[in-house]
């Protein structure tokens, strides 16, 4: 696949999903901010397209003419893709894993959460963009999507749990930013789980994006309970399911030669 410019948005729904919760988000979140990349198998009329973002890769069009050199500059990324893309898929990487994903929206009112009398729950902002930092490379996956720790402290988009200090002791954030749906991430820092931190910052989040008109949605491995009690406890319900695929390193000349 070879970089390309960003689409409009009108290209951007004839080829991705846009205005439904889930990988849907991704394509509508690099457009609005600028942060990822877009693929395409060649740079006129181009059959098959993708845009990356924070590891996570939308994938669409029509495999026919991929090839594994085309498709190697996806190389270890997670990859949402139609079913006939695996064939392609396989022959392109060493390693080809499915992950079953659980999409969720906002649907009931959340539980109520209480949080310690020295912690406040507020939105971030540009000056916490160190204690963002500070939350170590646990963490960094939270902010990539913003481009680190200082786009997600200034995103306007991030709820955390503030000790006096200035130290987080949770957050939760808007992960993609779509045009009708918002999809939520959280972090909580070891020592200060099960204190409702993060539930409290959920609530907080999901009330912030409600007022501009959106919906949050919350997408999670099928096989993480702890995030889905969380989910069910912030009022999310599941909406569908689907399976998105871990690719390893690019096969090697050897084998495709061979």
């Amino acid at each position: 696949m070879i970089e390309i410019s960003p689409p409009d948005k009108r290209a951007l729904a004839r080829w991705f999903p846009t205005h439904s919760p889930g990988p849907a988000t991704i394509g509508e979140h690099v457009l609005a901010t600028g942060i990822g990349r877009w693929w395409a198998d060649r740079p006129v009329q181009p059959s098959t397209v993708a845009v990356s973002c924070a590891g996570h890769v939308v994938l669409r069009g029509s495999p026919e003419e991929l090839t594994p050199e085309l498709l190697a500059p996806l190389a270890g990324n997670r990859v949402e893709a139609p079913a006939r893309f695996l064939p392609a898929l396989s022959a392109a990487f060493d390693r080809l894993t499915p992950w079953e994903r659980m999409i969720w929206t906002l649907q009931a009112t959340p539980q109520p959460a209480t949080v310690p009398h020295a912690v406040t729950v507020r939105r971030l902002e540009p000056a916490d963009a160190d204690a963002v930092r500070a939350l170590g490379p646990d963490a960094s996956w939270l902010s990539a999507s913003w481009g680190g720790p200082r786009g997600l402290a200034a995103s306007g988009h991030a709820w955390a749990a503030v000790g006096r200090t200035g130290r987080i002791h949770a957050v939760a954030c808007t992960y993609f930013r779509g045009t009708g749906y918002e999809d939520v991430a959280v972090y909580t820092v070891l020592g200060h789980r099960h204190h409702h931190l993060a539930l409290s910052c959920v609530t907080s989040l999901c009330a912030d994006i409600t007022s501009r008109g959106h919906t949050p949605s919350w997408d999670c491995s099928l096989h993480n309970h702890g995030s889905r009690l969380l989910a069910w406890n912030a009022g999310f319900r599941l909406v569908r399911e689907y399976v998105h695929y871990a690719v390893g390193s690019p096969v090697s000349h050897h084998r495709l030669s061979a």
